[in-house]
C-alpha cells in the first residue's frame, strides 16, 4: 500500500507558475519512480513528467521548458515545478509512484490528484 500527501494545486492567470508536492509512504519495500500525471475530462490520464530511482527524467513534449521534476529521495517526495503556466495545461495532476518489493514486480500508484487551473 502506498499513502499521498499532494499539495500546491490552485488556480492561476496565464504565465504564472506553481509547485506541486507529493510524499509517498510505503510500509514495505521500496520507491522506484516517481512523478507526475494530469488529466482532463473526456481524455486519457497523460504522464506529465517522471523521475526514476536512477535520476533519468522524462517530460511530455507539451511541457519541456516549463516543467521541472524533482526529488528528494530518502524522503520519497517529488515536486512538480511549473512556469509559464497555460489554459491547456489544466488538469488534476495525480501524484505517480512505482511501488518496488522484493521479488514481486512493481506496482503502480496514483495520489487522490490535486487541481490545476490556469486561466485569466
Amino acid at each position: 500500500q502506498v499513502d499521498f500527501v499532494e499539495s500546491g494545486g490552485g488556480s492561476v492567470q496565464p504565465g504564472g507558475s506553481l509547485r506541486l508536492s507529493c510524499v509517498a509512504s510505503v510500509s514495505r519495500g521500496s520507491i522506484g519512480s516517481m512523478g507526475w500525471y494530469r488529466q482532463v475530462p473526456g481524455k486519457e490520464r497523460e504522464l506529465v513528467a517522471i523521475k526514476s530511482a536512477g535520476g533519468a527524467t522524462h517530460y511530455v513534449d507539451s511541457v519541456k521548458g516549463r516543467f521541472t521534476v524533482s526529488r528528494v529521495y530518502a524522503e520519497n517526495t517529488v515536486y512538480l515545478q511549473m512556469n509559464s503556466l497555460k489554459p491547456e495545461d489544466t488538469a488534476v495532476y495525480y501524484c505517480y509512484v512505482s511501488h518496488i518489493r522484493l521479488g514481486r514486480r512493481p506496482d503502480n500508484y496514483w495520489g487522490q490528484g490535486t487541481q490545476v487551473t490556469v486561466s485569466s
